[in-house]
């Protein structure tokens, strides 16, 4: 069952890593230690829930909503968007120096972490349609394991990257420095939107 499960971490994390929103949100908020654990803690529930779904076929429902996909774009170029232009004037302002050390409240923490989590679709296609079609080529104990492995890399990736900005916080929080992480966050968003648009005007 180890290989099943490894097969399932490996494949979680390949796709996990890749979601660049989620993890620079996750940064972001680790880097200024504003609610980082419940902001980790939402995006690997949100993980969890959709790789769970993939493993009950859940992946050939969304791929006949096309409709549906095409809303999640739209939704997520708007907020990604705004994301990006919210990050991009802390950088341009005074105030973004000392933006680090600002404290912000746990209830917009965990709409934005929904918010990069959810509002992108290819967050669905590869954690509900990808990564499902993998897993559903097991059966039983097999399956679960894949199950479990994938679950496994999404609580060890978010964990091991609010450490990791914990760590990084002394440094990355100096005024001088937290005004490039806010304009990296805002490339990062505007990147992610713009490729949103580049696929709904296909």
């Amino acid at each position: 069952m180890i290989i099943y499960m490894a097969k399932g971490y490996l494949a979680a994390a390949a796709l996990i890593i890749a979601i660049g929103a989620q993890n620079a949100f996750v940064l972001a908020q680790g880097v200024k230690r504003q609610h980082h654990w419940p902001v980790a803690a939402i995006c690997i529930f949100v993980d969890v829930l959709l790789i769970s779904f993939g493993m009950i076929g859940a992946g050939v429902v969304i791929q006949q909503w096309p409709i549906a996909m095409k809303a999640i774009q739209v939704l997520g170029f708007v907020f990604l968007s705004g994301y990006g232009f919210i990050a991009f004037k802390a950088f341009l302002s005074v105030k973004a120096l000392t933006a680090g050390q600002a404290k912000g409240d746990l209830k917009s923490a965990l709409i934005m972490a929904l918010g990069v989590s959810c509002l992108n679709p290819h967050v669905y296609l590869d954690t509900v349609v990808l990564l499902g079609s993998i897993g559903n080529q097991f059966t039983g104990s097999e399956k679960y394991s894949f199950w479990m492995g994938a679950v496994l890399a999404s609580f060890s990736w978010f964990v091991f990257l609010t450490l990791l900005a914990k760590a990084l916080a002394p440094w990355l929080s100096k005024p001088s420095v937290w005004r490039w992480v806010e304009a990296l966050v805002a490339l990062m968003m505007w990147t992610i939107a713009a490729w949103l648009l580049s696929e709904l005007l296909m």
